[in-house]
């Protein structure tokens, strides 16, 4: 069976287990809890997977370990090498698989939501003090086992807990092959299908594959290796590690989530895509008012981003003295911060990057304090390489027209910027538009060729651009105007007679059946 087999299985069984299991609990407190537990198994896995390595040479199994004569002394040990390794740690008795085992038993000793509380604190508490612990603190905290929305009962909630780690436990998570990511793959497919029936709130936590190829691509253009990839409005981490696809290697992930139920996804996420807990940090905060004291002196080579929408921000006097603002001499609007996200990544982007984000099309030629920041941007600072146009209804939860900003502050064509309008370029899938692979080619490749192709795309000059007085919208660029074919008068004249003759005919026909049935005619 080949990988891709594989993977499709995998992720309808999980897809399967969610939908079978839920029962009437709204989807996203489900989404939640299923995560949660599939997360459980695989630090299990991986501990126990570990655990077997370095009791090896003893001739010994990690199962076992807690009945061996020197348990105490063996577990500290493997404990020591676990939490720099893994960055956390689990004994025998607290894996999944002992819990799911306990709790299909189906004696008197099934009840586990108890023991399963006390499990999850555990992996958090086994970091306290170590490197790790910023990684996983309150990890776990959305996974309520004493939630009404389990069950009305303490025997129904432990009955649909002990479902789910035994509906899980029956699946190959297939860890010990190193070099698959088929567990990674099938966890961004399940947060996706969760997002697809979120409506509004799925833009919280998730940006649909399509765009974050598109973004990814734009931002590794001739790269194969990248120092940083940085996120200000992460979600659950799936532009970072769409990025990580693009390029043989990335050196370290930086994000920064405000929502502390998509902070703890995020870091789940990553953490199942076997990204080092070393390689990666994430900061639950809001980032333009509180952006990470780890991250703001940062610069990164590759930045990415699907910021919230025209969102609203306090705009405060104050952050004129912030550096990240202070030299456009004008704030982002407070009903739409949509270029103070703009602002604040091209103060974190670094001199050889590229930054690509998604914005609302207003973006493009809204005046007053945008079309100053907009102004700044292109004509003293130059940083602007490319406008792209996306087709409206592409995103979960809003209808609206999106486009794609290019900045880098190093540009190999520094007198012109590209337009591209990929806006009619879509197919239709329900009542989703979807940009298939062919669109996100030839997106990404006239991007990276800066090829003019007939109302697809245009290379402007910065002279064109000033003449706009730095309106950015699309049709004023590329020229999508279709001529109708030309009327021939003759022809209509000749086809109007002969409708006529045809009228005339049909009257008749009409006037003789109202005379047979004696009434009059209708005309």
């Amino acid at each position: 069976m080949s990988e891709e087999q594989k993977q499709q299985i995998l992720k309808q069984t999980l897809w399967n287990i969610a939908n079978d299991l839920r029962g009437n609990m709204d989807a996203d407190d489900f989404r939640d809890y299923i995560l949660g537990f599939i997360f459980y198994k695989y630090l299990s896995r991986k501990m126990e997977l570990y655990a077997n390595v370095i009791l090896a040479p003893d001739g010994l199994e990690y199962e076992t370990v807690e009945s061996h004569e020197e348990a105490e002394a063996l577990l500290e040990a493997i404990k020591f090498e676990a939490l720099d390794k893994l960055g956390y740690f689990l004994k025998p008795s607290e894996l999944f698989s002992e819990l799911a085992k306990r709790g299909n038993s189906g004696n008197k000793n099934n009840f586990i939501l108890g023991d399963l509380a006390n499990v999850l604190t555990s992996i958090e508490q086994s970091t306290m003090g170590s490197e790790s612990e910023d990684d996983f603190g309150n990890l776990f905290e959305d996974l309520d086992l004493t939630s009404s929305k389990l069950g009305k009962t303490e025997d129904a909630k432990n009955e649909l807990i002990v479902k789910v780690l035994t509906h899980l436990e029956t699946i190959d998570f297939d860890l010990e092959n190193t070099d698959s990511d088929i567990l990674g793959d099938a966890y961004e497919y399940l947060i996706g299908q969760f997002a697809s029936g979120a409506g509004k709130k799925a833009g919280e936590f998730y940006t649909p594959q399509q765009v974050s190829k598109i973004l990814a691509q734009l931002v590794t253009t001739n790269k194969t290796k990248l120092k940083s990839v940085y996120d200000p409005t992460c979600g659950s981490g799936s532009l970072l590690l769409r990025v990580a696809k693009e390029v043989k290697e990335v050196g370290e992930f930086y994000g920064q989530e405000s929502n502390p139920t998509t902070y703890n996804l995020c870091r789940m996420n990553m953490i199942m895509h076997d990204v080092h807990y070393k390689r990666f940090d994430i900061y639950n905060e809001d980032t333009l008012v509180n952006p990470s004291p780890n991250h703001i002196d940062k610069r990164f080579e590759a930045i990415v981003a699907n910021p919230p929408f025209s969102a609203n921000w306090t705009a405060s006097p104050l952050f004129m003295s912030d550096d990240r603002f202070s030299a456009y001499g004008k704030l982002a609007p407070k009903s739409k911060a949509d270029f103070a996200f703009v602002q604040h990544m091209v103060h974190q982007l670094d001199d050889n990057g590229t930054m690509a984000c998604v914005l609302p099309h207003g973006v493009l030629f809204r005046g007053a304090a945008e079309g100053h920041i907009r102004k700044f941007l292109i004509e003293d600072k130059n940083y602007l390489d490319a406008v792209i146009g996306l087709p409206a209804n592409i995103f979960y939860g809003t209808s609206i027209p999106t486009c794609i900003l290019v900045l880098k502050k190093k540009r190999t064509d520094a007198d012109t910027i590209l337009f591209i309008d990929a806006s009619q370029h879509f197919e239709k899938v329900k009542t989703q538009n979807v940009l298939q692979d062919a669109h996100i080619k030839a997106i990404v490749e006239t991007y990276r060729t800066k090829e003019p192709k007939d109302k697809y795309s245009y290379v402007a000059t910065l002279a064109e651009v000033k003449e706009n007085d730095y309106n950015l919208n699309i049709p004023r660029y590329v020229d999508t105007f279709e001529e109708e074919e030309p009327i021939d008068l003759t022809t209509v004249a000749k086809d109007l007679k002969a409708l006529d003759k045809d009228i005339a005919k049909t009257d008749a026909t009409i006037a003789d059946f109202c005379k047979q049935l004696n009434i009059d005619t209708p005309f």
